[in-house]
């Protein structure tokens, strides 16, 4: 649960959901036995809200399929929906200390900067999973402990804009030994004011608020300005599955409507 709450969402903002999610839904079976509307409308404000649905669809998968209990092995986990390459492994490794390779972002720069001196790269490969798996160390508990301390390097000490090398553990940096040649940078991301991004998170608002279905119009009110792309984001809602339409117009999260 956690691993997929932090998927593109700062630690700050994902733990008072986890927490709540946590209180609430302990085992994967209590997930499984809402709706996945009310999974959406818990998952509140963390965005991209597929990531409730994904992990609804995972928490009754493994109620049915695997006793109630989360796997511990990875080709099993990525066999469940919406675990991925890395939310598997990472669920293997800190769940269950297990010796696998666990790459993210930020693991990646570590491990690009201290071997190869090549921080152009911008998304996890294939090859940075060898790469991570070739520096594990032979012991399963020592494994996950590294693992853990590289995903925490990176993140607060070899940084991709302010690296503080000067308190970094790595010696032989190659990257540092290169001059630190700087990368391609850091991808731009797209603002949110005025986005479909917007939009969509505002009609979800508007069924997370309400307790059954609504009409059209209480959707309306929220975005008039531009209604060609108010139709598009309730379009993709629909077309992603977080909403639907009842047979009279209505409009209710995935689910709920009746």
């Amino acid at each position: 649960m956690s691993e997929v709450m932090l998927q593109q969402t700062p630690v700050a903002r994902a733990v008072p959901v986890w927490e709540q999610w946590m209180s609430r839904w302990s085992r994967p079976s209590d997930l499984a036995a809402e709706t996945q509307g009310e999974a959406v409308r818990a998952w509140g404000k963390l965005g991209y809200p597929r990531r409730a649905m994904r992990l609804h669809e995972c928490a009754t998968a493994i109620a049915n399929s695997h006793s109630d209990v989360v796997p511990s092995d990875v080709d099993v986990l990525l066999s469940l929906p919406g675990i991925g390459a890395y939310t598997a492994r990472a669920v293997a490794c800190f769940a269950y200390g297990q010796r696998v390779p666990v790459v993210d972002t930020n693991v990646r720069r570590v491990i690009a900067r201290a071997t190869a001196a090549d921080d152009s790269a911008r998304t996890v490969s294939p090859a940075d999973f060898r790469a991570a798996e070739a520096l594990l160390p032979p012991e399963q508990e020592t494994a996950a402990v590294f693992s853990a301390a590289v995903m925490e390097l990176g993140a607060t000490i070899c940084t991709a804009r302010n690296p503080v090398c000067g308190a970094c553990p790595i010696v032989d940096c190659a990257w540092v030994a290169a001059g630190r040649p700087a990368g391609d940078g850091p991808v731009r991301t797209q603002p949110y004011a005025g986005t479909d991004r917007q939009v969509r998170g505002l009609l979800l608002d508007v069924l997370r608020d309400s307790s059954g279905p609504v009409e059209r119009v209480a959707l309306d009110i929220v975005w008039p300005r531009d209604p060609g792309q108010r139709q598009r984001a309730l379009d993709s809602l629909l077309l992603d599955g977080l909403i639907e339409q009842t047979d009279s117009g209505l409009f209710a999260l995935a689910g709920e409507a009746g």
